[in-house]
């Protein structure tokens, strides 16, 4: 029977060999951390001659930090999310950190994956599109781990984090159809539980209704925030010909904007934005290619990624997370060609 062969090399070797002291040599593999560059060399080619690697488990046991953060997804069906965890990873790898990745159902509560998040060491939690419970979130704070949101918030609790400024996105939204002349609407939503998705459809109803249109005017439809249960919603509705066609649809989110116009198109041969117009929320790199070319609402991920992080603050572990954070960071606009744009400008490019 074969055996895997493990190296005994310690750091306690590698210092020896460099001739530099073992706190030297946790130095070296700690990013960031302040060691004169020739040393570092000296010790990582001490390092590669004794086939030594940093464990990090062991480590985490002394520091009691594992530089390990949970990032829990809800939707990964919609491909914004996944944009947001490779910017996560991105950011924290390059601190020298790891995710740890867990995921709840679409339109599920994060509470299980919480408990399941308690059972490893980890140095923070963040939170994308899932439900939790304000005692998830005080158990995780009572424990020394702290929550961040991303782009939600729990409505009467102090649970802090960072958010596109959805409400005035749906804003931008609505303008953008009144500017190319609609005068009736749909609506496709999202988690019905989902604080993005009801701030979207919030700020495009004010905004409509400043303009003097009728609530009777705009149709609401239940897209479940994915693509598939946005194709059937539209395909669904206006199957008969008895619900006359909108001039303008709004997706809560790209995907079910790219759902809408891929229903429109192949159920009933009609063209965006010539027979009904478009607009989505996200900018998610598929609804900027051919067929879709989809304007939207552009979120700033690197931005939000960076402020949510700030807020963790895993570089001063001692020092509490600050309750009640309500970071909303501007969307901005982007006109494609699903909303005829204003003959003051020309539709943004694919990028």
């Amino acid at each position: 029977m074969s055996t895997r062969q493990r190296s005994g090399a310690t750091s306690s070797d590698v210092a020896a060999l460099a001739g530099v002291s073992q706190s030297a040599v946790s130095r070296a593999f700690t990013p960031g951390s302040s060691l004169a560059e020739e040393k570092r060399l000296r010790i990582v080619e001490a390092a590669k001659k004794l086939n030594y690697v940093p464990n990090s488990i062991a480590r985490s046991l002394t520091t009691r930090r594992s530089n390990i953060v949970a990032v829990i997804l809800g939707n990964t069906a919609n491909p914004f999310y996944l944009q947001v965890l490779e910017a996560f990873i991105l950011r924290l790898q390059g601190q020298g950190r790891q995710v740890l990745t867990f995921t709840v159902p679409n339109g599920g509560d994060s509470d299980e994956a919480i408990l399941r998040v308690l059972r490893y060491q980890v140095d923070g939690v963040i939170l994308t599109s899932a439900q939790l419970s304000t005692r998830m979130v005080s158990l995780c704070h009572d424990r020394g781990i702290p929550v961040v949101l991303f782009n939600r918030y729990i409505p009467g609790s102090d649970a802090s984090g960072v958010r596109c400024a959805n409400a005035e996105g749906g804003r931008l939204i609505a303008e953008a159809f009144l500017a190319a002349g609609a005068r009736t609407f749909a609506m496709i939503h999202g988690d019905p539980k989902g604080t993005t998705s009801q701030d979207r459809a919030r700020g495009f109803v004010d905004k409509l209704a400043e303009a003097g249109i009728a609530r009777s005017a705009i149709t609401s439809l239940e897209g479940h925030s994915v693509y598939d249960g946005a194709f059937n919603a539209v395909s669904r509705h206006y199957r008969d010909g008895k619900a006359k066609l909108p001039d303008a649809i709004f997706g809560i989110n790209d995907i079910m904007a790219m759902g809408a116009i891929d229903a429109l198109g192949q159920r009933f041969g009609l063209k965006v934005p010539d027979d009904v117009m478009i607009g989505g929320f996200d900018d998610i790199a598929e609804g900027r290619r051919f067929p879709y070319r989809l304007t939207t609402v552009r979120q700033p991920i690197d931005t939000m990624v960076e402020k949510a992080l700030d807020i963790l603050h895993l570089d001063e572990p001692l020092r509490p997370i600050q309750p009640g954070i309500d970071v909303q960071v501007p969307g901005r606009l982007i006109w494609r060609q699903s909303i005829p744009a204003p003959r003051s400008r020309t539709p943004d490019g694919a990028a």
